[in-house]
Parts: C-alpha cells; sequence; structure tokens
C-alpha cells in the first residue's frame, strides 16, 4: 500500500497505489498484456449498454508509435517517448437504441468512455503496469492522422509503461513525480442536496 495515500475508509490497495507516473523503462509490452487491458476496458459500464468507447494504439518501436508520439505537446512528447504503448481513446457521440429508427445523441458517451479508462488502468495496475492519461495532445491533428470520421469524439491519450525511476526525468518532472493526494469526502459527497463550497 502507498505510504503517502492513505484511504479514510476500507477498499482495494489497488485503487490508492494506482497513479500517474512520468517516468517509463521504455520496456516492450507484448500484444497479449495489451489485449488484456483492452479486454478489462471493454466489460465498463455505459449507458444503455453502448459501449461508445474506441482505442487506437501503437507499441514503441512499431510503424505507427511515430504517428501517435508527434500528436503529442513537446513537454509530454519528451517523458511519454519511453512510454511502452501509446493510446488514442475516442467516444461514439450517438447511439442506435433497440427498435429506434435513426441513432440519437448519446449524452454520456464521455462519461462512458472514461469509465473504460478507469478500468483500463485500474487492469494495467494489477498486472504490474503504470498508465498516464494524456490531455496535452493536438486533437484536431489526431482525428486527421488517425482517420477519424465524424460522430467520434478524440477524448485522451494514454501512456502505458513500466516505472522507472523518478531520476531519468527532468528536474522540474521529478518535483512532480508523486502520488497526488485526493480531496476528503465531505468536500465531493452530499446526502440529499448540493452542500459544496465554491472553489
Amino acid at each position: 500500500m502507498s505510504q503517502t495515500r492513505q484511504s479514510t475508509h476500507a477498499i482495494h490497495p489497488l485503487f490508492i497505489n494506482r497513479w500517474s507516473p512520468r517516468a517509463f523503462t521504455g520496456e516492450p509490452i507484448d500484444q497479449g498484456t495489451l489485449d488484456s487491458l483492452f479486454e478489462a476496458a471493454r466489460w465498463a459500464p455505459s449507458a444503455n449498454n453502448s459501449q461508445p468507447w474506441r482505442f487506437i494504439y501503437a507499441r514503441n518501436d512499431s510503424a505507427h508509435w511515430d504517428s501517435l508520439l508527434e500528436l503529442l505537446n513537446d513537454n509530454n512528447r519528451r517523458w511519454a517517448a519511453k512510454a511502452s504503448a501509446l493510446i488514442v481513446l475516442l467516444s461514439k457521440t450517438s447511439h442506435w437504441r433497440p427498435g429506434a429508427t435513426e441513432a440519437t445523441h448519446l449524452r454520456s458517451h464521455s462519461l462512458d468512455a472514461g469509465a473504460a479508462w478507469a478500468s483500463l488502468a485500474l487492469q494495467a495496475e494489477h498486472a504490474g503496469w503504470r498508465s498516464h492519461a494524456i490531455g496535452g495532445f493536438d486533437r484536431d491533428k489526431a482525428r486527421e492522422v488517425l482517420g477519424v470520421p465524424e460522430g467520434y469524439q478524440v477524448e485522451i491519450a494514454i501512456a502505458i509503461g513500466k516505472q522507472a525511476a523518478r531520476e531519468t526525468l527532468s528536474i522540474e518532472l521529478q518535483a512532480r513525480e508523486l502520488p497526488t493526494p485526493r480531496h476528503p469526502l465531505q468536500n465531493v459527497v452530499a446526502e440529499g442536496r448540493f452542500a459544496f463550497e465554491a472553489t
């Protein structure tokens, strides 16, 4: 269990131990392991069982690696170059409901894709790998480079890898290479009605 993170209620250690490092070893990831992460994501819950998540990936040193790596901004590209795999998560924005004559907008598409990402991240942690969601990348370029059609939203990029020593990062990033805390429950949970401080 993490020494810098403590839960106030009993939960599985997997939830506390999962965090998002930037220091990766560059160790290759085999296809079977990567597929197990996608398999975990496949079983995430979604509205009306719409399963709107889609994953486009490249393993380091594969033919598609540079295409995905170049989508990241400069700061993220520096550390993510040592990841074992990069993934771009998409969500389908519409859904054909049973018995419907046309597709309708799926209001929860991003939420459902987020559930799939969480499942993937927890499976990675369980299997001894680390994951890091990346918001700093060019979504318009991703749509073009990856051939993403209309009707899909580009959500996040994800780096997967084995964790390396923090000293392998720049001095600036070393200072940030720590598990982050969480807000106390009373700041995020209320019974009956909204009771949170404006921040």
